[in-house]
């Protein structure tokens, strides 16, 4: 169980990431294995208290998943998330056993509209349910966890009845979510406050918060919650999550350091990291970061107004309330081109916090130094984006060769693209009204699908005419939708890599097979 400090004069609040469980349950926002692993390391090493790395009765991948962050886990709890179903907690059991310190995170609904309607179970079963699943769950592990999903739409006479039958029971910590983000800051720090009045063993567990963010208003609430007593945030990188997402780490954690006068409490986590984390989460979800987004967006420390850029240049804490280095953001160097050799350029990757193996590192090496021939500068945003598209990349089975295209002022523009398929090479030749999309008729000659394009979004990754362009693509194909992206000086060759690496992830996830669906909390 973990325990808080009574009586420090800045209580510690506990840092609970789910973006490999409620993050990924993001339409589009799958992630490999890999990319998975990435994410729980950097997580780790910041210094996040408990890492959800999944729902391991999803599927074979998400146990697996779990079960390999359980292993390399150095010092983050790893939490597997579970239904209150006997089998479910058998098998976040078996794929958190080898973590240093593991636990099981089991839910079920307590409101009125759930129990009706989606439980179809009376209270009375419901509280049973609650007593044999979390006593389960504790002959597995110290740690469990026990949400009541749905909690700010319970009635308190009977949430009050769970939390005490799921402390009794031997849950060490008790999560009562906003799980349609519906509460307001009040009513949720008002229910914290009454639930640990009014249960006799509220003392014997810690309670956590789990936002929503329907109304904007996650954060306010997640705040709200620690002021009623709650010293546990659960929150994913970007805030991403289920339909609008979840509360945001990075936004979490600034406030509180940032408003330390007006919320006393601390966190464990290391915030020059928060921006990396941020690149890393978007490009292995390929869910772009919207430009003012708080803490990590591209505009967030960036300042046009005459009367913002004259009191910046007299004193920075005229407009900015933290530093851009408090949350790991450097300023941008001009170190790197065509005449940087291995030894700099592994230098340079490691001040930006990129680890590759000497594969990778090969490959990046050859399309840094091709990218450096066709761009006067490159810069650290250039080597991410080429870091990104090779672990984006490395497992594709069908790649670009090459692209040419025909456009201008009289169409029909036309675009002549070879591919490697399957290790294969096909050329095909189309039309299209503008050469993006002719390009796109072209793949879907080469790799005939259904599914439908539903954004297609450019955005330069530096300054200057010659910057490499990034672009996003999303592809449903019935149930089923994906997000990529792809980069290149030429913004028609970054379309094809976008397109190829969606359909890529589409005939991946074709190829696993899930149990059901993840569950929401």
């Amino acid at each position: 169980m973990s325990t808080i400090p009574a009586t420090s004069a800045r209580d510690r609040v506990l840092i609970f990431d789910t973006t490999l469980r409620d993050g990924e349950q993001c339409p589009g926002a799958t992630m490999t294995l890999d990319e998975k692993l990435a994410v729980a390391e950097l997580l780790d090493t910041m210094g996040v208290d408990v890492i959800e790395a999944g729902f391991p009765i999803a599927s074979n991948g998400d146990f697996e998943a779990v079960a390999e962050i359980a292993r390399r886990s150095k010092r983050a709890v790893i939490a597997g998330l579970a239904r209150a179903i006997p089998a479910d907690i058998a098998r976040a059991g078996e794929a958190v056993r080898h973590a240093r310190r593991g636990r099981i995170h089991t839910f079920v609904s307590t409101s009125p509209i759930h129990l009706a309607h989606q439980m179809r179970k009376s209270e009375d079963e419901v509280v049973e349910i609650i007593l044999k699943t979390v006593a389960q769950a504790r002959d597995l592990v110290e740690d469990v966890e026990w949400s009541a999903m749905d909690a700010t739409r319970t009635g308190l006479d009977y949430l009050c009845r769970c939390v005490e039958a799921a402390i009794g029971a031997g849950a060490t910590t008790i999560n009562l979510p906003d799980t349609v983000g519906y509460a307001t800051p009040a009513e949720y720090r008002a229910m914290f406050e009454a639930v640990r009045t009014r249960v006799p063993n509220a003392d014997e567990a810690v309670f956590s918060v789990h936002c929503h963010n329907d109304l904007g208003l996650a954060i306010a609430n997640s705040l709200a919650g620690v002021e009623g007593g709650a010293r546990q945030i659960e929150c994913t990188i970007n805030g991403i999550g289920e339909r609008a997402g979840n509360a945001a780490l990075e936004e979490i954690v600034m406030a509180l350091r940032t408003r330390a006068d007006a919320l006393p409490y601390e966190t464990g986590v290391e915030t020059t990291m928060l921006t990396r984390a941020s690149k890393l989460v978007s490009h292995a979800t390929n869910f772009p970061v919207q430009f003012n987004k708080a803490i990590v967006g591209r505009n967030a420390f960036a300042h046009e107004s005459g009367i913002h850029q004259d009191g910046m240049l007299k004193h920075a804490e005229t407009y900015e309330i933290m530093t851009p280095a408090s949350v790991g953001l450097a300023k941008t160097s001009l170190v790197m081109g065509k005449h940087s050799g291995r030894a700099a350029f592994r230098s340079k990757l490691g001040e930006l916090g990129l680890h590759l193996s000497d594969n990778q590192f090969q490959d990046v090496f050859e399309r840094f130094k091709a990218l450096a021939d066709r761009k006067k500068h490159v810069y650290d945003e250039d080597i991410e984006a080429l870091v990104d598209e090779n672990l984006a990349t490395a497992h594709d089975r069908i790649r670009l060769v090459s692209l040419s295209v025909i456009a201008g002022t009289h169409g029909p523009q036309r675009a002549t693209l070879k591919l490697a398929l399957d290790g294969r090479t096909v050329t095909e030749e189309a039309d299209g009204n503008g050469p993006v999309d002719a390009v796109f008729n072209a793949v879907r000659a080469l790799v005939p699908h259904e599914a439908g394009l539903e954004l297609y979004q450019v955005h330069a990754v530096t300054e200057g005419t010659d910057a490499q362009a990034e672009v996003s693509v999303r592809l449903k194909d019935g149930e089923r939708t994906v997000t990529a992206r792809g980069a290149d000086p030429d913004t028609l060759v970054a379309s094809a890599k976008a397109y190829l690496s969606a359909l890529n992830k589409l005939a991946a996830a074709a190829r696993r097979l899930h149990a059901q669906d993840p569950a929401a909390v």
